[in-house]
C-alpha cells in the first residue's frame, strides 16, 4: 500500500466515530482493496470490546479486504447492527457475492444476533441475494426486526430467493420457539415485479410481524399489489405502508382498500403515482370512513384522480383526529377543482394539512372521454331500451339453479314479468343477487329501476324492490357500498371508470329510483353526500334526463342539508 494511501487511511480512522458499541467509518470513501489497506481498520474492530454496530456506508470493498474485515468480525457475538449500504462502489458485480458470503460466515462463526442488516444502493444483482441466502437462514438472523435492501438491482430472480430465505428463517426459529419477527421491509428500486412481489408478500403473510413496508419504484402492478395486500391483512401492527410508484389501477386499489380495512394502526400510506384513479380513490374513501383511526398522512399524489372523487376524499378525512397531511397533487382537478378542494379543506377547518397542489395535472380531455364514449356506444349497440346490456355481457351471473322466472326477468326485465313474479318477488330477487358483488347489485338497480312508470303496481313493485335490494346491500361495509354507487356512477356516465362495468343509456326511470332510495333509512348520508358530489359537477352527463336529473339533485341537496 503507498504511504499516500497509508496516510489518506490514518486520517480517516482518525474520524472514526466511535459511540456506545458502535464503530463507524460511515462515509469516509476509503478505497479498501487487500489486507493492507484495512490493517488498521481490522486492528480497531478486533480491539473494540462489546462491538453492536459496524458502519461501513459509503466506502468500497474487495473481496480481500472484506475477507479480513470478516476474519476480525469472527469473535464479535454482541455484533446485532450491520449499516453496510453503499459499500461496494466500482466493485464487479462478480466480486460482491463473495464478499457477502464472507461476512455472513464470520457473523455465523461469531454467533451474533443481527436486529439491523443494511445492504442498500449496492446494485448486487440476484446474485449478491445469493450472497447473504445463506446468512438469511441462519440463527444470526432469527432475531432481525430490519432489512433494507433499496436500490439493490433485486430483479424478479433475486425477490424470490430473498422471499424463501425469510421463509426458511422463520420457520427454523419458529421450530425453537422464538420466530422470526420482522418489523422493517425495505427493498425499493429493485425490478421486483408481481412475480417478485408475490414471492415476498407469501413471506409478509408467514410473518405477520410487519410495521413498515417500502417497496417504491418495482414495476408492481395489480396482481402483485392484490398478493401484498392479502398479505398486509396478516401483518395487524403495520404503521407505514409504501409503494409509491408502482401501478395499482382499480383492481389492485380495491384490493388494497379492503386490506386496509383490517388495519387499526396505520399512520402513513403513500400510493403516490400509483395510479389509484377515480375508483379507487373512492374505495379508499370507504376505508377513511369506517377505519385507519391513528392514519397521520396519505399520498395519493399523481393517481389520475378527478375533482369529484378528491372532494370525496377530502370529506373522508374529516373526522381523523390524528391527520396531518393529505397529498392530492399532480392528480387532475383542474383550476376550479383545486379552488373547491382548497375551499372544501378550508370549510372543515383542515386546510392546514392540504399538501400543495401546484403540479395538478388539469382536467381531463373532454375530447378523449368523448372519443371513448362514442367507442362503448359502437360496442354495445346490442344494448336494450332499458339501458343494459345483453345477458350474456351483464355482470350479472345468476346460479345454474336460479328461479326460471328470475333468470328471464333478469335477462330481459319487463314490467310484466316483474309483476309476474307475484308477493314473493322481493325474496326471489333476493336470494339470487349477490349484494356482496358491487357490479351485480348496480346491474340489477338498473334493470329493475329502468321499469318505473306511472302506473300505481308497476312503481309499487319496482320501489319495493329497489328497497328490499339495496337494504340488503347496505347492511354490508362501507367499502362494499361506495364500491356499489361507484359503479352506478360509471354506469351512469358520472364518472370514467375500469373493468366490465360499462356506460348505460340514461333512463329517467333510473334517476328517480335513485331519488327514492337516497330518502330511504337505509342510505347512510355520508353516500348521499358522495353521490350529490357527482352529480353536482357532472350532471350534464344526464341531459337526457335533465327533469329526473334536477328532481334527483333538489333531493339530495335536502337529504346532506336538511336546513335547506
Amino acid at each position: 500500500m503507498a504511504s499516500d494511501d497509508i496516510a489518506l487511511l490514518a486520517e480517516a480512522l482518525s474520524k472514526t466515530h466511535v459511540g456506545y458499541g458502535e464503530l463507524s467509518y460511515k462515509g469516509q470513501g476509503l478505497k479498501l482493496d487487500n489486507t493492507e489497506s484495512v490493517k488498521e481498520l481490522v486492528r480497531e474492530i478486533e480491539e473494540y470490546q462489546g462491538l453492536r454496530a459496524l458502519r461501513l456506508e459509503g466506502n468500497t470493498v474487495g473481496v480481500e479486504a472484506a475477507q479480513a474485515i470478516a476474519k476480525a468480525l469472527e469473535c464479535k457475538d454482541q455484533l446485532q447492527s450491520c449499516h453496510w449500504s453503499d459499500m461496494f462502489t466500482g466493485r464487479l458485480r462478480s466480486e460482491i457475492p463473495t464478499a457477502l458470503r464472507s461476512l455472513g460466515s464470520a457473523l455465523m462463526t461469531a454467533g451474533a444476533r443481527l436486529r439491523e442488516l443494511d445492504l442498500s444502493d449496492n446494485a448486487f444483482g440476484p446474485d449478491g441475494v445469493k450472497g447473504i441466502e445463506t446468512l438469511l437462514k441462519s440463527s444470526v438472523c432469527h432475531s432481525l426486526q430490519e432489512l433494507r435492501l433499496n436500490n439493490c438491482g433485486m430483479g424478479i430472480g433475486g425477490g424470490k430467493i430473498l422471499a424463501a430465505a425469510l421463509t426458511e428463517c422463520h420457520e427454523q426459529s419458529s421450530v425453537l420457539g422464538a420466530p422470526l419477527k420482522l418489523k422493517v421491509f425495505q427493498a425499493g428500486r429493485n425490478r421486483l415485479e408481481n412475480e417478485g412481489a408475490t414471492a415476498l408478500a407469501l413471506a409478509f403473510q408467514l410473518m405477520g410481524s410487519l410495521e413498515e413496508v417500502h417497496m417504491p419504484q418495482n414495476g408492481i402492478n395489480h396482481a402483485g399489489v392484490t398478493a401484498l395486500a392479502t398479505a398486509m391483512q396478516h401483518n395487524p401492527h403495520l404503521r407505514i405502508l409504501n409503494l409509491n410508484d408502482n401501478t395499482f389501477t382499480k383492481r389492485g386499489a380495491l384490493a388494497m382498500a379492503q386490506a386496509l380495512r383490517h388495519l387499526r394502526t396505520v399512520q402513513v400510506i403513500n400510493f403516490g403515482d400509483c395510479l389509484v384513479r377515480s375508483e379507487g380513490a373512492i374505495a379508499l374513501s370507504a376505508v377513511l370512513r369506517e377505519g385507519l383511526p391513528t392514519l397521520k398522512e396519505l399520498n395519493l399524489s399523481f393517481g389520475e384522480i378527478t375533482e369529484a372523487a378528491a372532494l370525496v376524499l377530502a370529506q373522508a378525512v374529516q373526522d381523523k383526529p390524528h391527520m396531518e397531511k393529505l397529498d392530492l397533487n399532480g392528480n387532475c382537478l383542474g383550476e376550479e377543482g383545486c379552488e373547491a378542494l382548497k375551499e372544501t379543506m378550508d370549510n372543515m377547518d383542515r386546510a392546514d394539512i392540504l399538501a400543495s397542489l401546484s403540479d395538478d395535472e388539469g382536467e381531463p380531455d373532454e375530447e378523449e372521454e368523448e372519443e371513448e364514449e362514442v367507442e362503448d356506444e359502437d360496442n354495445g349497440k346490442e344494448m336494450k331500451e332499458n339501458g343494459v346490456k345483453d345477458e350474456k355481457e351483464s355482470p350479472v351471473k345468476l346460479e345454474p339453479t336460479c328461479h326460471p322466472e328470475i333468470l328471464s326477468f333478469l335477462s330481459s326485465p319487463t314490467a310484466e314479468t316483474l309483476l309476474k313474479l307475484g308477493d314473493n318477488r322481493t325474496g326471489l330477487i333476493q336470494q339470487h343477487v349477490d349484494v356482496s358483488d358491487p357490479d351485480k347489485v348496480a346491474d340489477a338497480f338498473l334493470r329493475i329501476s329502468s321499469l318505473y312508470s306511472d302506473d300505481h303496481e308497476v312503481k309499487k313493485a319496482v320501489l319495493e324492490t329497489i328497497d328490499i335490494l339495496l337494504k340488503k346491500a347496505f347492511s354490508g361495509s362501507s367499502l362494499q357500498t361506495y364500491s356499489f354507487l361507484s359503479t352506478l356512477l360509471v354506469m351512469l356516465g358520472l364518472l370514467k371508470g375500469e373493468g366490465k362495468a360499462k356506460k348505460v343509456q340514461v333512463l329517467p326511470g333510473h334517476l328517480l329510483v335513485l331519488e327514492h332510495a337516497v330518502q330511504q333509512d337505509y342510505f347512510p348520508q355520508d353516500h348521499a353526500t358522495l353521490l350529490d358530489t357527482f352529480v353536482a359537477r357532472h350532471g350534464k352527463a344526464l341531459k337526457s334526463c335533465s327533469h329526473a336529473r334536477d328532481s334527483l339533485k333538489s333531493t339530495l341537496e335536502r337529504r346532506i342539508s336538511p336546513e335547506c
